[in-house]
């Protein structure tokens, strides 16, 4: 069951994002201009490391943004960093 651990932390993402959340659930009417700092939120950042780096280091990726989310923080457009391919493979 190797795809087992990746797809519950993105099954509660998407369960969060629909229920809790103030950028994309039911809540959303009550900040209408976004309540997250980052572009992307800080939920789509974790679903989209998890995604791509697989469940121990998107979560660790994830973490790590939600905890540079503070009232001190700039903000501004942070995406997740996509995997370098290295030309050796392809040859």
């Amino acid at each position: 069951m190797k795809w087992f651990p990746k797809y519950i932390p993105l099954f509660l993402i998407r369960i969060y994002q629909k229920t809790l959340s103030f950028d994309h659930g039911p809540l959303r009417f009550l900040y209408p201009y976004g309540f997250c700092r980052y572009i992307p939120t800080c939920s789509e950042y974790f679903y989209e490391s998890v995604t791509i780096y697989g469940f121990f280091r998107g979560s660790f990726m994830g973490i790590l943004r939600i905890l540079r989310c503070h009232p001190f923080a700039k903000g501004g457009f942070d995406p997740v960093k996509k995997p370098k391919i290295s030309s050796e493979k392809h040859q």
